[in-house]
């Protein structure tokens, strides 16, 4: 049974953005709107009207005004937004160029680096004018395989000032797991980085960065930034050149922001790559744009004075909304590494030096923080601290009421849904509710979100697929290399006609209007909220001649999730330690430490379909105590007999 665990005070809803947001709405259209529910149900019954007082309301900046917000609200797929509109996408992360801080890197060595708004204006002008000279244009790739740096966020703001659409990886990513996402999109510039520090320990990453460049024979030019590993010869990796020998040596630049339609291609994310290649999710200007901002300004109630950090990598998502932090004014501050280095208390001691007001974790950080037994409301002055968001997976009972008890009594705990696919949540808080244990505040604004039973029927408090059943603006324009649409069709919208289909189960409560995620309701894996494709692990697996099959799939395990490895061996051998440390070394090294599973299991046999394709789906049912619904499709039926046995009595613990 959920428990209520925080109510805002009067002042702090007085206060939120999203009070007055709601007020310029009355104002507008001659309404009386005065709760969240109210203002919800009016966003998702006035699609144009909403979408179009969000870009008034944020000041979204465009050197021509849109002159239709929305062509066809029932077109879903298809609907096009803000036509007309003329913009570019880093001028509104820009707006500011005064002293107010804009960025801070903190990382795992204790180094730190600030930059104020106007020197990271002057920065991101250096570094465009020579992409320009070199012949980067609208519709390029520009592309990094980077830590969390301030370089990194600045490499995207000079790209995007250009028109070049961006994609990140992280350096925790092999080389093998990069080239089959860049690859894909042939890059024209990247970005690398020279090494990173985990737990203390310097990785050398130059034998990795040159395996990738080499992979990718559109790069014209590498631009090397060195950490960790700092005295690294770019000589080696083709086109090479170090990142402060690269950018203009001039001063006072002006950036000549490249004016674009609202849908031209800005960023592309990735999916996990479940049935072949990571997908190329394709997003545009203006729907990455206010779906941000939208979260920023009336989801996190962000304002100038704020000070951000998200635990983000540029793997995820989420490392591309840190960045866009930038839009509202406010400090974003980076940090590289693991948050739990030196000890469990490092992410608390920069929360409490650099007064951080808003951290944007994970469940797995939290459930971390609980086992653990951390309390850092004991250990660090957090006084600073208004905001937490939570996202990556669903947070347990315990968890939400863990934030309360060891962080903070008094602090407005946003667990959000979302993803790579929108960029924004279909979940989200707000600060005008109260938070009880287990639940998710309830739909995004503009998004009408619901939950279907298998006949595609709304269901409330019971558990179904997570829908929303109107466009929204951040909607992928495409995915690369689908030129028909069919894949971008399949992936969500096959299942229910003109419906998102998110691939999430959860249950809309009655009582409170809340929501509960369940986990993914297809088979990609979410451990720590970063999206891993089965084929990932298993492209690795295959080179193993010890393996003669394997299965992976995902068990939500303490609010979170991990990765269940079974293997079927040929006839002779056996799982012992030596063969786990082999595939997990191997997961490792050949993709990241985030696909090395918690358990390795032998088995008898892999279930297939009918046309021979693996059924994690049926898998995953059973380690998660879910009906199989899809038996008479196997071809080997008979199999799912060992699962239902392991899960029994070798998947409790």
């Amino acid at each position: 049974m959920s428990k209520l665990v925080w109510q805002p005070s009067e002042e702090r809803k007085k206060n939120a953005n999203i009070t007055k947001f709601i007020g310029f709405v009355n104002e507008r259209y001659g309404k009386n709107l005065s709760t969240y529910q109210e203002l919800h149900k009016w966003s998702v019954d006035y699609l144009p009207e909403f979408y179009g007082s969000v870009w008034d309301f944020i000041g979204i900046k465009a050197s021509r005004e849109y002159e239709t917000v929305v062509d066809d609200i029932n077109k879903f797929p298809g609907a096009k937004w803000f036509i007309g509109a003329k913009l570019n996408f880093a001028e509104n992360l820009l707006k500011y160029r005064d002293d107010h801080t804009a960025l801070v890197f903190r990382g795992e060595t204790q180094e730190s680096l600030r930059m104020s708004y106007a020197e990271l204006y002057d920065q991101v002008a250096r570094l465009a004018k020579p992409l320009k000279e070199m012949g980067v244009k609208p519709g390029d790739r520009v592309v990094a395989y980077m830590p969390n740096l301030i370089e990194t966020i600045v490499a995207m703001l000079a790209a995007t000032s250009l028109g070049a659409v961006w994609a990140s990886c992280g350096l925790e990513l092999g080389p093998k797991a990069v080239l089959d996402r860049f690859g894909q999109i042939e890059p024209k510039v990247i970005f690398v980085g020279s090494g990173y520090f985990y737990k203390g320990k310097a990785f050398d990453t130059l034998p990795n960065v040159t395996e990738v460049v080499n992979g990718l024979p559109s790069v014209e030019r590498t631009i090397l930034v060195p950490y960790a590993a700092k005295k690294t010869d770019p000589n080696p990796i083709p086109n090479a050149v170090y990142y402060d020998d690269f950018l203009s040596s001039e001063s006072g630049l002006e950036i000549e922001f490249e004016q674009l339609p609202s849908e031209h291609p800005v960023e592309i994310l990735f999916s996990s790559g479940t049935t072949g290649k990571p997908k190329c999710i394709v997003h545009g200007i203006a729907g990455t744009l206010i779906a941000h901002l939208k979260t920023h300004v009336l989801h996190y109630d962000l304002k100038r004075d704020d000070t951000t950090l998200f635990i983000a990598s540029p793997t995820w998502m989420v490392w591309n909304v840190q960045a866009s932090c930038l839009g509202v004014g406010s400090t974003a501050v980076l940090y590289e590494g693991n948050p739990f280095y030196p000890d469990a208390g490092a992410l608390w001691k920069i929360v409490q030096d650099e007064k951080v007001t808003f951290l944007g974790c994970s469940a797995a950080f939290i459930d971390a923080l609980r086992n653990k037994g951390i309390k850092p409301k004991e250990l660090y002055d957090l006084t600073s601290l208004r905001g937490i968001f939570q996202t990556g997976s669903a947070l347990s009972d315990e968890g939400f009421e863990y934030v309360y008890q060891a962080i903070k009594d008094d602090v407005y705990f946003d667990s959000g849904l979302g993803g790579t696919d929108i960029q924004c949540g279909l979940a989200e808080g707000n600060p005008l509710q109260a938070v009880y244990t287990g639940q998710m505040m309830g739909p995004g604004l503009g998004m009408k979100v619901n939950v279907y039973d298998d006949a595609g029927k709304p269901i409330v408090d019971k558990r179904g697929e997570l829908v929303c059943e109107k466009p929204f603006p951040s909607v992928p324009l495409y995915f690369l290399n689908d030129p028909g649409g069919e894949k971008l069709k399949e992936a969500y919208f096959s299942v229910y006609p003109n419906v998102w289909r998110h691939g999430d189960y959860a249950m809309i409560h009655s009582d409170t209007g809340g929501m509960t995620a369940f986990g993914r309701s297809d088979s990609v894996l979410k451990p720590s909220g970063v999206r891993i494709g089965a084929l990932e692990i298993y492209n690795v697996i295959v080179k193993l001649d010890e393996i003669a099959d394997s299965l992976v799939v995902g068990q939500n395990w303490q609010g979170d999730q991990r990765i269940i490895l079974f293997v079927k061996l040929p006839e002779g051998k056996q799982l012992d330690e030596q063969l786990k440390e082999k595939i997990k070394s191997a997961l490792r090294t050949s993709a990241s430490p985030r696909h090395v599973p918690a358990k390795i299991i032998e088995v008898p046999d892999i279930p297939y379909t009918l046309n021979m394709k693996k059924v994690e789906s049926a898998v995953g049912n059973i380690v998660n105590g879910r009906p199989v619904m899809n038996k008479d499709a196997l071809i080997n039926p008979e199999s799912l007999k060992y699962y239902e046995k392991i899960a029994k009595e070798e998947l409790q613990s």
